[in-house]
Protein backbone atom coordinates (compact mmCIF):
# COMPACT_ATOMS: atom_id res chain seq x y z
CA UNK A 1 0.00 0.00 0.00
CA UNK A 2 1.14 3.19 -0.65
CA UNK A 3 2.43 6.01 1.58
CA UNK A 4 0.84 9.18 2.10
CA UNK A 5 2.25 12.42 2.02
CA UNK A 6 2.36 12.61 6.30
CA UNK A 7 3.97 9.31 6.02
CA UNK A 8 6.70 9.88 3.09
CA UNK A 9 7.68 12.76 5.15
CA UNK A 10 8.32 11.34 7.83
CA UNK A 11 12.41 11.21 9.11
CA UNK A 12 13.46 12.16 5.48
CA UNK A 13 16.00 15.07 4.69
CA UNK A 14 15.03 17.68 2.84
CA UNK A 15 16.99 20.33 0.47
CA UNK A 16 15.34 23.24 -0.71
CA UNK A 17 16.29 26.17 -2.50
CA UNK A 18 14.27 29.61 -2.39
CA UNK A 19 13.85 29.28 1.30
CA UNK A 20 13.82 32.71 2.41
CA UNK A 21 11.10 33.56 -0.36
CA UNK A 22 7.35 34.34 -0.42
CA UNK A 23 6.53 30.44 -1.58
CA UNK A 24 9.59 28.84 0.01
CA UNK A 25 8.53 30.12 3.61
CA UNK A 26 5.19 28.84 3.58
CA UNK A 27 6.78 25.47 2.21
CA UNK A 28 9.11 25.24 4.94
CA UNK A 29 6.44 26.05 7.66
CA UNK A 30 3.81 23.39 6.13
CA UNK A 31 6.63 20.69 6.25
CA UNK A 32 7.52 21.58 10.18
CA UNK A 33 3.85 21.81 11.05
CA UNK A 34 2.47 19.01 8.89
CA UNK A 35 4.84 16.53 8.78
CA UNK A 36 7.94 14.88 10.81
CA UNK A 37 10.39 15.73 8.52
CA UNK A 38 14.13 15.00 10.17
CA UNK A 39 15.84 18.07 8.77
CA UNK A 40 15.17 20.60 6.00
CA UNK A 41 18.45 22.12 4.40
CA UNK A 42 18.16 25.70 3.02
CA UNK A 43 20.24 27.24 0.71
CA UNK A 44 20.77 30.74 2.01
CA UNK A 45 23.28 33.31 1.05
CA UNK A 46 24.52 35.96 3.08
CA UNK A 47 22.59 39.61 2.47
CA UNK A 48 24.23 42.71 3.43
CA UNK A 49 26.56 41.25 5.41
CA UNK A 50 24.40 39.19 7.45
CA UNK A 51 25.58 35.38 8.43
CA UNK A 52 22.92 32.61 6.98
CA UNK A 53 22.47 31.43 10.61
CA UNK A 54 21.28 34.86 11.51
CA UNK A 55 19.02 35.16 8.96
CA UNK A 56 16.87 32.10 9.92
CA UNK A 57 16.96 32.85 13.69
CA UNK A 58 14.96 35.79 12.73
CA UNK A 59 12.43 33.80 11.42
CA UNK A 60 11.27 33.60 15.38
CA UNK A 61 9.89 36.60 14.75
CA UNK A 62 7.96 36.24 11.61
CA UNK A 63 4.37 36.08 11.55
CA UNK A 64 4.15 33.58 9.20
CA UNK A 65 6.00 30.77 11.69
CA UNK A 66 3.69 31.77 15.08
CA UNK A 67 1.45 29.34 14.71
CA UNK A 68 4.07 26.41 13.87
CA UNK A 69 6.22 27.33 16.98
CA UNK A 70 3.00 27.79 19.30
CA UNK A 71 2.60 24.30 18.62
CA UNK A 72 6.14 23.05 18.86
CA UNK A 73 8.59 25.71 19.99
CA UNK A 74 11.78 24.12 18.96
CA UNK A 75 10.36 23.54 14.81
CA UNK A 76 12.96 25.85 13.38
CA UNK A 77 15.87 23.89 14.94
CA UNK A 78 15.20 21.41 12.10
CA UNK A 79 16.13 24.01 9.31
CA UNK A 80 19.84 24.16 8.65
CA UNK A 81 21.10 26.76 6.73
CA UNK A 82 23.35 26.04 3.49
CA UNK A 83 26.05 28.82 2.46
CA UNK A 84 25.44 29.40 -1.22
CA UNK A 85 24.11 31.57 -4.35
CA UNK A 86 22.46 30.50 -7.54
CA UNK A 87 24.45 33.31 -9.08
CA UNK A 88 28.20 31.76 -8.41
CA UNK A 89 29.80 28.47 -9.82
CA UNK A 90 28.86 25.50 -8.41
CA UNK A 91 25.93 27.20 -6.76
CA UNK A 92 28.56 28.84 -4.04
CA UNK A 93 28.16 25.48 -1.98
CA UNK A 94 31.24 24.72 -0.51
CA UNK A 95 32.80 21.22 -0.78
CA UNK A 96 31.87 19.63 2.51
CA UNK A 97 28.60 20.80 2.24
CA UNK A 98 28.19 19.57 -1.82
CA UNK A 99 29.02 15.71 0.31
CA UNK A 100 26.69 16.44 3.02
CA UNK A 101 23.95 17.08 0.85
CA UNK A 102 25.12 14.21 -1.58
CA UNK A 103 24.83 11.69 1.29
CA UNK A 104 21.90 12.70 3.05
CA UNK A 105 19.42 14.27 1.23
CA UNK A 106 16.19 12.55 -0.14
CA UNK A 107 13.86 15.04 -1.45
CA UNK A 108 14.81 18.66 -3.37
CA UNK A 109 12.69 20.79 -4.27
CA UNK A 110 14.08 23.52 -6.07
CA UNK A 111 12.26 27.12 -6.10
CA UNK A 112 14.79 29.75 -6.51
CA UNK A 113 14.24 32.07 -9.15
CA UNK A 114 14.46 35.88 -10.00
CA UNK A 115 10.97 36.59 -10.28
CA UNK A 116 11.18 39.97 -11.88
CA UNK A 117 10.48 40.72 -15.55
CA UNK A 118 12.37 43.43 -16.39
CA UNK A 119 15.71 41.69 -14.72
CA UNK A 120 18.69 41.85 -16.73
CA UNK A 121 19.10 38.50 -19.44
CA UNK A 122 22.47 37.46 -17.98
CA UNK A 123 20.97 37.62 -14.10
CA UNK A 124 17.79 35.87 -14.84
CA UNK A 125 19.74 33.16 -17.32
CA UNK A 126 21.92 32.43 -14.87
CA UNK A 127 19.87 32.13 -11.52
CA UNK A 128 16.59 30.56 -13.14
CA UNK A 129 18.15 28.55 -16.10
CA UNK A 130 22.42 27.76 -15.29
CA UNK A 131 21.20 27.09 -11.89
CA UNK A 132 18.59 24.42 -12.95
CA UNK A 133 21.53 22.75 -15.07
CA UNK A 134 23.85 22.83 -11.80
CA UNK A 135 21.14 21.41 -9.21
CA UNK A 136 20.67 18.37 -11.62
CA UNK A 137 24.32 17.56 -11.84
CA UNK A 138 24.42 17.71 -8.16
CA UNK A 139 21.16 15.41 -7.75
CA UNK A 140 22.56 12.85 -9.48
CA UNK A 141 25.60 12.74 -6.82
CA UNK A 142 22.82 12.18 -4.13
CA UNK A 143 22.99 8.49 -3.13
CA UNK A 144 19.47 8.67 -1.26
CA UNK A 145 17.47 11.07 -3.26
CA UNK A 146 13.73 10.22 -3.90
CA UNK A 147 11.97 12.92 -5.47
CA UNK A 148 13.31 16.30 -7.21
CA UNK A 149 10.62 18.83 -7.47
CA UNK A 150 11.69 21.53 -9.69
CA UNK A 151 9.20 24.72 -9.56
CA UNK A 152 8.82 26.23 -12.93
CA UNK A 153 5.78 28.81 -13.70
CA UNK A 154 2.74 28.19 -15.97
CA UNK A 155 3.47 30.87 -17.96
CA UNK A 156 6.63 29.46 -18.61
CA UNK A 157 5.15 29.02 -22.49
CA UNK A 158 3.36 31.91 -22.58
CA UNK A 159 4.05 32.55 -26.18
CA UNK A 160 1.10 29.82 -26.87
CA UNK A 161 -2.44 30.78 -25.73
CA UNK A 162 -3.12 27.10 -24.74
CA UNK A 163 -0.93 25.24 -22.52
CA UNK A 164 -0.35 21.69 -22.02
CA UNK A 165 2.03 19.87 -19.81
CA UNK A 166 4.33 19.02 -21.56
CA UNK A 167 7.84 20.50 -22.38
CA UNK A 168 7.74 23.12 -25.45
CA UNK A 169 11.31 23.21 -27.07
CA UNK A 170 9.78 24.11 -30.29
CA UNK A 171 9.30 27.86 -28.79
CA UNK A 172 12.77 28.43 -28.05
CA UNK A 173 15.03 30.41 -30.56
CA UNK A 174 17.99 28.81 -29.83
CA UNK A 175 17.93 25.04 -26.86
CA UNK A 176 18.91 25.70 -23.67
CA UNK A 177 22.55 23.82 -23.88
CA UNK A 178 23.46 26.66 -26.77
CA UNK A 179 22.24 29.86 -24.66
CA UNK A 180 23.82 28.55 -21.47
CA UNK A 181 27.37 28.10 -23.48
CA UNK A 182 26.87 31.39 -25.33
CA UNK A 183 26.43 32.95 -21.72
CA UNK A 184 29.65 31.73 -20.67
CA UNK A 185 31.01 33.05 -24.09
CA UNK A 186 30.41 36.17 -23.74
CA UNK A 187 30.26 39.21 -21.29
CA UNK A 188 26.85 39.88 -19.34
CA UNK A 189 26.81 43.32 -21.13
CA UNK A 190 27.00 41.63 -24.91
CA UNK A 191 24.11 39.06 -23.80
CA UNK A 192 21.85 41.73 -22.66
CA UNK A 193 22.29 43.64 -25.89
CA UNK A 194 21.25 40.52 -27.75
CA UNK A 195 17.96 40.25 -25.63
CA UNK A 196 15.32 41.27 -28.51
CA UNK A 197 16.49 38.37 -30.47
CA UNK A 198 17.08 35.77 -28.10
CA UNK A 199 14.06 36.08 -26.74
CA UNK A 200 11.95 35.97 -30.01
CA UNK A 201 8.10 36.25 -29.20
CA UNK A 202 8.78 35.64 -25.31
CA UNK A 203 7.61 38.69 -23.36
CA UNK A 204 10.12 39.08 -20.92
CA UNK A 205 13.31 37.73 -19.38
CA UNK A 206 11.71 35.73 -16.77
CA UNK A 207 9.32 33.67 -18.79
CA UNK A 208 12.21 33.37 -21.26
CA UNK A 209 14.72 32.13 -18.54
CA UNK A 210 11.98 29.72 -17.28
CA UNK A 211 11.33 28.38 -20.39
CA UNK A 212 15.01 27.39 -21.09
CA UNK A 213 15.03 25.77 -17.33
CA UNK A 214 12.55 23.80 -18.29
CA UNK A 215 14.71 22.52 -22.09
CA UNK A 216 17.60 21.92 -19.21
CA UNK A 217 15.36 19.56 -17.44
CA UNK A 218 14.07 17.69 -20.80
CA UNK A 219 18.10 17.55 -22.39
CA UNK A 220 19.83 16.95 -18.73
CA UNK A 221 17.62 15.30 -16.41
CA UNK A 222 18.13 11.58 -17.27
CA UNK A 223 16.62 8.98 -14.91
CA UNK A 224 16.19 11.51 -11.77
CA UNK A 225 13.27 10.94 -10.06
CA UNK A 226 12.05 14.41 -10.92
CA UNK A 227 8.74 16.72 -11.95
CA UNK A 228 7.83 20.07 -13.01
CA UNK A 229 5.50 22.13 -10.85
CA UNK A 230 4.36 24.73 -12.86
CA UNK A 231 2.22 27.52 -10.40
CA UNK A 232 0.08 30.35 -11.97
CA UNK A 233 0.45 33.86 -9.76
CA UNK A 234 1.10 33.26 -6.41
CA UNK A 235 -1.13 35.52 -4.10
CA UNK A 236 -1.67 35.62 -0.16
CA UNK A 237 -2.82 32.28 1.63
CA UNK A 238 -6.22 31.36 1.97
CA UNK A 239 -6.73 29.47 4.98
CA UNK A 240 -3.21 28.44 5.85
CA UNK A 241 -1.07 29.06 8.61
CA UNK A 242 -4.22 31.59 8.67
CA UNK A 243 -5.62 34.15 6.41
CA UNK A 244 -4.02 36.60 4.08
CA UNK A 245 -0.78 36.35 5.02
CA UNK A 246 2.22 37.71 2.27
CA UNK A 247 5.69 39.43 2.89
CA UNK A 248 5.68 41.03 -0.96
CA UNK A 249 4.18 43.17 -3.47
CA UNK A 250 4.86 41.56 -6.43
CA UNK A 251 2.35 41.12 -9.37
CA UNK A 252 -1.54 41.68 -8.92
CA UNK A 253 -1.31 42.20 -5.29
CA UNK A 254 0.85 45.92 -5.93
CA UNK A 255 -2.00 46.93 -7.81
CA UNK A 256 -4.60 46.21 -4.85
CA UNK A 257 -1.94 47.91 -2.89
CA UNK A 258 -1.54 50.99 -5.37
CA UNK A 259 -5.61 51.34 -5.77
CA UNK A 260 -6.15 50.93 -2.00
CA UNK A 261 -3.90 53.80 -1.44
CA UNK A 262 -5.17 55.90 -4.10
CA UNK A 263 -2.04 56.22 -6.45
CA UNK A 264 -3.18 54.03 -9.12
CA UNK A 265 -5.85 55.23 -10.94
CA UNK A 266 -5.48 53.86 -14.30
CA UNK A 267 -4.39 50.81 -15.61
CA UNK A 268 -3.81 48.89 -18.93
CA UNK A 269 -6.39 45.90 -18.28
CA UNK A 270 -8.75 43.93 -20.78
CA UNK A 271 -11.76 43.36 -18.10
CA UNK A 272 -12.86 40.14 -20.03
CA UNK A 273 -9.39 38.68 -19.49
CA UNK A 274 -9.01 35.82 -17.10
CA UNK A 275 -6.14 36.47 -14.38
CA UNK A 276 -5.20 33.12 -13.24
CA UNK A 277 -4.08 33.57 -9.92
CA UNK A 278 -3.45 30.82 -7.18
CA UNK A 279 -3.22 30.85 -3.10
CA UNK A 280 -0.05 29.94 -1.97
CA UNK A 281 -0.57 27.42 0.98
CA UNK A 282 -2.73 25.81 -2.58
CA UNK A 283 0.75 25.98 -4.44
CA UNK A 284 2.60 24.35 -1.25
CA UNK A 285 0.22 21.53 -0.73
CA UNK A 286 0.99 20.63 -4.88
CA UNK A 287 4.38 21.05 -4.61
CA UNK A 288 4.33 18.41 -1.50
CA UNK A 289 1.84 16.48 -3.21
CA UNK A 290 3.67 16.47 -6.54
CA UNK A 291 7.05 15.19 -4.13
CA UNK A 292 5.27 12.46 -3.09
CA UNK A 293 3.55 11.12 -5.59
CA UNK A 294 7.21 11.54 -7.79
CA UNK A 295 8.94 9.20 -5.04
CA UNK A 296 5.73 6.20 -5.29
CA UNK A 297 6.08 6.55 -9.52
CA UNK A 298 9.65 6.85 -9.77
CA UNK A 299 10.32 3.04 -10.62
CA UNK A 300 7.15 2.90 -12.87
CA UNK A 301 8.46 5.97 -15.21
CA UNK A 302 9.89 4.29 -18.41
CA UNK A 303 13.59 5.34 -19.07
CA UNK A 304 12.51 6.74 -22.59
CA UNK A 305 9.51 8.78 -20.60
CA UNK A 306 9.59 12.73 -19.66
CA UNK A 307 9.20 14.23 -16.85
CA UNK A 308 5.47 14.70 -15.30
CA UNK A 309 4.46 18.30 -15.22
CA UNK A 310 1.57 19.90 -12.88
CA UNK A 311 0.48 23.05 -13.47
CA UNK A 312 -1.58 24.46 -10.63
CA UNK A 313 -4.19 27.29 -12.12
CA UNK A 314 -7.58 28.10 -11.49
CA UNK A 315 -10.70 25.67 -12.13
CA UNK A 316 -11.98 26.22 -15.76
CA UNK A 317 -15.75 25.89 -14.21
CA UNK A 318 -14.09 29.15 -11.35
CA UNK A 319 -12.33 31.29 -13.39
CA UNK A 320 -11.99 34.80 -12.66
CA UNK A 321 -11.88 37.81 -14.99
CA UNK A 322 -9.47 40.90 -14.59
CA UNK A 323 -12.72 42.75 -14.52
CA UNK A 324 -14.17 41.15 -11.25
CA UNK A 325 -10.60 41.58 -9.61
CA UNK A 326 -10.93 45.30 -10.06
CA UNK A 327 -13.91 45.13 -8.64
CA UNK A 328 -13.74 43.32 -5.97
CA UNK A 329 -10.36 45.20 -4.91
CA UNK A 330 -12.61 48.54 -5.07
CA UNK A 331 -15.46 46.72 -2.82
CA UNK A 332 -13.24 47.07 0.22
CA UNK A 333 -12.41 50.84 -0.30
CA UNK A 334 -15.22 51.71 2.18
CA UNK A 335 -15.06 48.54 4.25
CA UNK A 336 -11.31 48.58 5.06
CA UNK A 337 -10.02 51.14 4.26
CA UNK A 338 -5.91 52.38 4.54
CA UNK A 339 -5.59 55.33 7.21
CA UNK A 340 -2.85 56.68 5.18
CA UNK A 341 -4.45 57.62 1.30
CA UNK A 342 -3.46 60.14 -1.21
CA UNK A 343 -7.12 60.17 -2.66
CA UNK A 344 -10.66 58.28 -2.33
CA UNK A 345 -9.81 55.11 -4.32
CA UNK A 346 -10.89 54.39 -8.08
CA UNK A 347 -9.42 53.02 -11.08
CA UNK A 348 -9.93 53.77 -15.00
CA UNK A 349 -9.36 50.52 -16.84
CA UNK A 350 -7.64 50.49 -20.56
CA UNK A 351 -7.87 48.03 -22.64
CA UNK A 352 -5.43 50.04 -25.23
CA UNK A 353 -1.89 50.64 -24.54
CA UNK A 354 -2.10 53.33 -27.12
CA UNK A 355 -4.89 55.61 -24.87
CA UNK A 356 -2.92 54.91 -21.33
CA UNK A 357 -0.27 57.41 -22.24
CA UNK A 358 -2.94 59.70 -22.50
CA UNK A 359 -5.15 59.24 -19.46
CA UNK A 360 -1.92 58.47 -17.20
CA UNK A 361 -1.01 61.83 -17.81
CA UNK A 362 -4.13 63.85 -16.54
CA UNK A 363 -4.94 61.11 -14.01
CA UNK A 364 -1.30 60.42 -12.54
CA UNK A 365 1.37 62.66 -14.19
CA UNK A 366 -0.31 66.04 -13.61
CA UNK A 367 -1.40 65.60 -9.89
CA UNK A 368 2.11 63.70 -9.20
CA UNK A 369 3.62 67.27 -10.34
CA UNK A 370 1.00 69.18 -8.13
CA UNK A 371 1.42 67.24 -5.03
CA UNK A 372 5.09 67.38 -5.39
CA UNK A 373 5.04 71.05 -5.99
CA UNK A 374 3.13 71.32 -2.37
CA UNK A 375 5.78 69.37 -1.04
CA UNK A 376 8.97 71.08 -2.19
CA UNK A 377 6.57 74.58 -0.61
CA UNK A 378 6.31 72.58 2.80
CA UNK A 379 10.33 71.62 2.18
CA UNK A 380 9.61 68.23 1.81
CA UNK A 381 11.22 65.82 -0.93
CA UNK A 382 8.95 65.57 -4.02
CA UNK A 383 8.22 61.90 -4.33
CA UNK A 384 5.37 61.13 -6.74
CA UNK A 385 6.77 62.02 -10.16
CA UNK A 386 9.01 59.67 -9.68
CA UNK A 387 7.06 56.92 -8.16
CA UNK A 388 4.54 57.70 -11.22
CA UNK A 389 7.75 57.02 -13.88
CA UNK A 390 8.08 53.70 -11.50
CA UNK A 391 4.42 52.26 -12.21
CA UNK A 392 3.98 53.54 -15.37
CA UNK A 393 7.10 51.12 -15.78
CA UNK A 394 5.54 48.07 -14.55
CA UNK A 395 2.14 48.57 -15.86
CA UNK A 396 4.01 48.25 -19.30
CA UNK A 397 5.88 45.59 -18.34
CA UNK A 398 2.64 43.86 -17.19
CA UNK A 399 0.50 44.40 -19.97
CA UNK A 400 0.84 41.65 -21.90
CA UNK A 401 -0.59 39.43 -19.23
CA UNK A 402 -3.47 41.99 -18.09
CA UNK A 403 -4.87 42.27 -21.54
CA UNK A 404 -4.57 38.04 -22.32
CA UNK A 405 -6.52 34.92 -21.17
CA UNK A 406 -3.92 31.75 -21.38
CA UNK A 407 -6.18 28.80 -21.19
CA UNK A 408 -3.95 25.49 -18.76
CA UNK A 409 -4.25 22.02 -19.08
CA UNK A 410 -4.40 20.47 -15.67
CA UNK A 411 -5.33 17.21 -16.45
CA UNK A 412 -1.55 15.83 -14.59
CA UNK A 413 -2.82 17.77 -11.38
CA UNK A 414 -6.16 16.88 -11.44
CA UNK A 415 -5.26 13.45 -11.85
CA UNK A 416 -2.40 13.96 -8.67
CA UNK A 417 -5.69 14.95 -6.17
CA UNK A 418 -7.55 12.09 -7.56
CA UNK A 419 -4.47 9.67 -6.17
CA UNK A 420 -5.09 11.17 -2.81
CA UNK A 421 -6.50 9.54 0.22
CA UNK A 422 -8.80 11.15 2.19
CA UNK A 423 -6.47 12.30 5.10
CA UNK A 424 -3.80 13.99 2.79
CA UNK A 425 -7.08 15.85 0.82
CA UNK A 426 -7.99 17.39 4.58
CA UNK A 427 -4.51 18.00 5.08
CA UNK A 428 -2.66 19.23 1.67
CA UNK A 429 -5.90 20.43 -0.82
CA UNK A 430 -5.43 22.27 -3.62
CA UNK A 431 -8.88 22.34 -5.35
CA UNK A 432 -9.15 25.44 -7.00
CA UNK A 433 -12.97 24.54 -8.51
CA UNK A 434 -14.54 24.83 -4.93
CA UNK A 435 -12.65 28.10 -4.40
CA UNK A 436 -14.58 31.21 -2.69
CA UNK A 437 -13.18 34.23 -4.82
CA UNK A 438 -15.16 36.20 -2.62
CA UNK A 439 -14.06 34.86 0.45
CA UNK A 440 -10.46 34.56 -0.53
CA UNK A 441 -10.54 38.13 -1.69
CA UNK A 442 -11.68 39.06 2.06
CA UNK A 443 -8.21 37.17 3.17
CA UNK A 444 -6.35 38.85 0.48
CA UNK A 445 -7.52 42.75 1.32
CA UNK A 446 -7.52 42.18 5.05
CA UNK A 447 -3.90 40.51 4.62
CA UNK A 448 -2.63 43.13 2.46
CA UNK A 449 -4.06 45.98 5.32
CA UNK A 450 -2.08 44.29 8.07
CA UNK A 451 0.69 43.14 6.21
CA UNK A 452 1.92 45.25 3.42
CA UNK A 453 0.59 48.20 4.88
CA UNK A 454 1.30 47.43 8.10
CA UNK A 455 -1.86 48.60 9.51
CA UNK A 456 -3.21 46.53 12.69
CA UNK A 457 -7.56 45.07 11.57
CA UNK A 458 -7.83 46.86 15.04
CA UNK A 459 -11.84 48.88 15.11
CA UNK A 460 -9.74 51.98 16.20
CA UNK A 461 -7.59 51.41 12.75
CA UNK A 462 -10.60 50.99 10.71
CA UNK A 463 -12.47 53.96 11.71
CA UNK A 464 -9.60 56.30 11.27
CA UNK A 465 -9.34 55.25 7.76
CA UNK A 466 -13.33 55.05 7.07
CA UNK A 467 -13.04 58.62 8.68
CA UNK A 468 -10.54 59.50 6.11
CA UNK A 469 -12.05 57.48 3.06
CA UNK A 470 -15.54 59.67 3.53
CA UNK A 471 -13.42 63.04 3.34
CA UNK A 472 -11.65 62.34 0.18
CA UNK A 473 -15.22 60.99 -1.36
CA UNK A 474 -17.03 63.71 -0.72
CA UNK A 475 -13.84 66.19 -2.19
CA UNK A 476 -13.31 63.48 -4.80
CA UNK A 477 -17.05 63.96 -6.01
CA UNK A 478 -16.90 67.16 -5.74
CA UNK A 479 -14.28 67.85 -8.02
CA UNK A 480 -15.62 65.40 -10.14
CA UNK A 481 -18.87 67.06 -10.71
CA UNK A 482 -17.05 70.68 -10.73
CA UNK A 483 -14.78 69.34 -13.97
CA UNK A 484 -18.62 67.39 -15.62
CA UNK A 485 -20.25 71.13 -14.83
CA UNK A 486 -17.28 73.12 -16.24
CA UNK A 487 -17.19 70.65 -19.68
CA UNK A 488 -20.82 70.70 -19.75
CA UNK A 489 -20.76 74.56 -19.86
CA UNK A 490 -18.08 74.72 -22.29
CA UNK A 491 -19.93 72.88 -24.63
CA UNK A 492 -22.97 74.24 -23.94
CA UNK A 493 -21.33 77.91 -24.97
CA UNK A 494 -19.35 76.37 -28.04
CA UNK A 495 -22.95 75.11 -29.66
CA UNK A 496 -24.60 78.56 -28.59
CA UNK A 497 -21.77 80.08 -30.58
CA UNK A 498 -21.90 77.37 -33.56
CA UNK A 499 -25.64 78.24 -33.67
Amino acid sequence: MDKGIQEFFKNKTVFLTGGTGFLGKVIIEKLLRTTEVNRIYSLIRPKRGVPIQERISTWEKDSVFEVLLKAKPDALQRVWPIAGDCLDADLGIGESDRRLLAAEVQVVIHGAATVRFDEALHLALAINARSTRLMLQLAKQMTRLESYVHVSTAYSNCVVADIAERFYPELLTCSSDKILALGELVGGEVLDKMTPALLGSFPNTYTYTKALAEDVILREAGDLPLCIFRPAIIMSTYKEPFDGWVDNMFGPLALCFGIARGIVRVITVDTDSTISMVPVDFCVNVALASAWKTAETSGQREKAKKPPIYTFAPSENNLLSYGSFIKRSISYRDRIPLTKMLWYPFVLCISSPFLFPLAAFFLHTIPGYFIDLLLRLMGRKPILADLYRKIHKNIAVLGPFSTSTWHFDTVNTKGLRNSMSKQDLNLYDFDMARLDWDDYFKSIMYGMRQYIAKEPPTPESIAKGTKLAIRLKILHYAIKSSLISAAGFALWSLAKLVT
